[in-house]
C-alpha cells in the first residue's frame, strides 16, 4: 500500500507548506523511495489560469498543459515525481465533477451532499495518483490555507477518512505552525496549540508538527509544545528563518532527523540517505564569485511570486555560472513617461546600471510601450538579453518599428487595427471565447537551426519546452525580418510557427547574446540542472561585464 502525508498549515498564510512539503519529498528520495506530489487548493476557480497574478502569483504549466498553482513549481524544483494535471486538485475541479455526475444520473437519485460525494471525489482523484505510476511509494497531498478556513473543511475531512481507512502506519499528518517572536525577544507557542487544537476538532491528530520560527527552538520550548499538543517531543521539529536559500532547508530537516521520523511513523526500513547533492548546490552557492545585475521588466513586479519559476531560473544559472545574480525589478510602465531608458537601465540610474536584460511573460497592453523601449536599449547598448513568451513579441516589434521603420508596427492583442501586425492571434484562438484552459498550453517540440545561440545553449536540434500563449510571430512578415537581419532561431516541427528569434550575432550589427523564445524554459529549470538558455544568458551578462571592466 502507498504511504500518504497530509501536509497542513496553520496560524496564518504564506509559511512555506509548500517548501517544507517540497523538502520533505526531497528528504525521502534521498533515501530511495519513489515520491508523487498534490496540491489540493480550496479555491472554487477550476484553475489558476484566468486568476490575476496579483492576487494568486505565477501559473505553473505542466507538461500536458494544466495550469496550476505555483506550488507545483516548488515540487518540480525539489523532487523528481512527475507532475500533471492530475497533481493539482482544486474545489472547482471537485464540485464540477460531482455536478457533472448528478447530471448525468449516476448517483441512482440520491441527494447530493459534501459526506460522502464531495469527500469521495477528492479521495479517488488522491488515490489516483497513487496508482498512476506503479513504482509509486509515498504522495505528499499538500492541503492549501489553513486549518479553520471554512473552504478547506472538506480537503481535511478527506484526509481525516483517508488516515482512518489506510491506518496510522500508512497516512500521517505533517502540520506546519508558526511560532511568533514578540518584542521582548520571547518565542511565543500559543498560536501553535491553537492551530493543533482546531486540527483535532476536524478528527486529526498531528503525528508531526513543524514549526516555522525565527530561531532554531530549543528542547524546552520543544517539550512543552510536545506537551499541549499531544505530539511526540522528537517529532517536533523547527522551520527557521534563513538568510541563505530555500534549497538549504531539506538539509536543516535532514540535520534534525525529519525523515527518520517519518520513516519510523510509517514502518518504512531506514536506508541511506544521499544527500551530496544538496550539500553541494550549498557549496556552489557560497562560492559564487562577483555579481551580475540583471534588469527584470515586467507588468507584474509588485509580487515577487508572480515570477517565482523565472527568479528561481535566474539563481538556478548563478550556480552553474558561478556569479551572484542580483534581481532589478523595474514596472515596465514606469519607462513609458521617460524620453529614454538610460535613466533606469544605465550606469548613472540608482545602483548602477544593469548587465543584462530579461522582459518575461505577461499579457494586456499596460507597460508594453516600456518594454519595447527597454528592448531598444539593449540591443543598442550590447547588453545580454532574454525574452520569453511577451518578451519574444516585444523583441519582434522593436525591431519592426526601429529597423525595418514600421513605427506603428505592433501585436494585434495591443492594436487590433495596426498596419503591420507583426505579432497576431493564433488561428486557432480566434473564435475562442472561453479564456480558461484553451490557450497554447504544455510542452511541444522544437527545431533549432543550425549556427544559432538556441541550439548552442541546448546542445541539441530538437527540444520539448512548454507555452503558455495566445500571439504569434506573423508568418507574413518572415522575409522581411530575415533580409532585415533578424535571426529566427527556432520552428516548431512542421515550420509553422516561429519560437524564437535572435539578434544578429556575425557582422557590423553583431550583438554579444540577444534570444528571445516563445515558450517558458523557466519551468524545467532546476537547481542542479539550470534551464540552459538562463544559464547562457547568464554567462553573457558575466561575460560582457568582465570585458567592459
Amino acid at each position: 500500500m502507498n504511504k500518504l502525508i497530509f501536509v497542513s498549515g496553520g496560524v496564518c498564510s504564506s509559511l512555506g507548506k509548500g517548501v517544507a512539503a517540497s523538502s520533505i519529498g526531497a528528504l525521502l528520495e534521498s533515501r530511495g523511495l519513489n515520491v508523487r506530489m498534490v496540491k489540493c487548493d480550496p479555491y472554487i476557480n477550476v484553475d489558476a489560469g484566468t486568476m490575476s497574478p496579483y492576487q494568486h502569483g505565477e501559473v505553473y504549466v505542466t507538461d500536458d498543459g494544466a495550469e496550476t498553482d505555483l506550488d507545483l513549481g516548488n515540487y518540480a524544483r525539489f523532487t523528481k515525481g512527475r507532475l500533471s494535471r492530475a497533481n493539482s486538485v482544486t474545489t472547482g475541479q471537485v464540485y464540477e465533477s460531482v455536478i457533472r455526475k448528478e447530471r448525468e444520473g449516476k448517483y441512482l437519485g440520491k441527494c447530493v451532499q459534501v459526506i460522502p460525494h464531495i469527500t469521495d471525489e477528492i479521495k479517488n482523484r488522491i488515490l489516483a495518483v497513487t496508482t498512476e505510476d506503479s513504482d509509486t511509494d509515498v504522495v505528499i497531498i499538500e492541503i492549501g490555507g489553513t486549518v479553520g478556513d471554512i473552504e478547506s473543511i472538506p480537503f481535511l475531512e478527506a484526509a481525516r477518512q483517508l488516515i482512518h481507512e489506510h491506518g496510522k502506519a500508512n497516512a500521517i499528518s505533517v502540520h506546519l505552525t508558526l511560532i511568533p517572536e514578540v518584542a521582548s525577544g520571547e518565542l511565543k507557542t500559543k498560536p501553535t496549540q491553537h492551530s493543533v487544537k482546531s486540527m483535532q476538532e476536524t478528527g486529526i491528530q498531528p503525528d508531526i508538527l513543524i514549526c516555522r520560527s525565527p530561531v532554531m527552538l530549543d528542547e524546552s520550548t520543544r517539550r512543552k509544545i510536545a506537551q499541549f499538543t499531544n505530539v511526540d517531543i522528537d517529532a517536533v521539529f523547527t522551520s527557521p528563518t534563513i538568510d541563505t536559500t530555500i534549497y538549504q532547508i531539506p538539509i536543516i530537516f535532514f540535520e534534525q532527523g525529519l525523515d527518520q521520523v517519518i520513516l519510523r511513523k510509517m514502518g518504512v526500513e531506514s536506508r541511506h540517505a544521499k544527500m551530496k547533492p544538496w550539500h553541494s548546490l550549498m557549496e556552489r552557492f557560497r562560492a559564487r564569485e562577483g555579481k551580475v545585475r540583471i534588469g527584470i521588466v515586467g507588468k507584474y513586479m509588485a509580487l515577487h511570486d508572480t515570477y517565482t519559476s523565472l527568479y528561481e531560473a535566474l539563481f538556478h544559472a548563478s550556480l552553474e555560472c558561478g556569479t551572484e545574480v542580483e534581481f532589478v525589478k523595474i514596472d515596465s510602465s514606469s519607462l513609458e513617461d521617460k524620453e529614454d531608458a538610460e535613466t533606469i537601465l544605465g550606469e548613472k540610474a540608482p545602483g548602477g546600471g544593469v548587465d543584462g536584460i530579461l522582459v518575461p511573460g505577461g499579457f494586456g497592453q499596460r507597460g508594453t510601450n516600456g518594454m519595447v523601449k527597454t528592448v531598444e536599449w539593449a540591443r543598442k547598448n550590447n547588453k545580454p538579453y532574454l525574452g520569453i513568451c511577451l518578451g519574444m513579441q516585444i523583441m519582434v516589434i522593436e525591431w519592426a518599428r526601429n529597423v525595418l521603420g514600421w513605427t506603428d508596427a505592433d501585436s494585434t492583442e495591443f492594436s487590433p487595427d495596426t498596419k503591420h501586425p507583426v505579432v497576431s492571434l493564433l488561428v486557432e484562438q480566434i473564435n475562442v471565447k472561453n479564456y480558461g484552459g484553451t490557450m497554447r498550453l504544455g510542452a511541444s517540440e522544437t527545431v533549432n537551426e543550425e549556427g544559432s545561440h538556441i541550439i548552442s545553449a541546448y546542445g541539441m536540434n530538437r527540444i520539448m519546452e512548454r507555452h503558455r500563449h495566445r500571439y504569434e510571430f506573423s508568418n507574413q512578415y518572415r522575409d522581411d525580418f530575415l533580409k532585415s537581419g533578424l535571426k529566427l532561431a527556432a520552428f516548431t516541427p512542421d515550420g509553422a510557427l516561429v519560437e524564437c528569434t535572435e539578434w544578429p550575432h556575425s557582422g557590423e550589427a553583431r550583438h554579444p547574446w540577444g534570444v528571445a523564445v516563445q515558450f517558458h524554459p523557466e519551468y524545467k529549470s532546476k537547481p542542479m540542472a539550470a534551464a540552459p538558455l538562463f544559464r547562457d544568458f547568464i554567462a553573457a551578462a558575466h561575460r560582457e561585464k568582465i570585458k567592459k571592466n
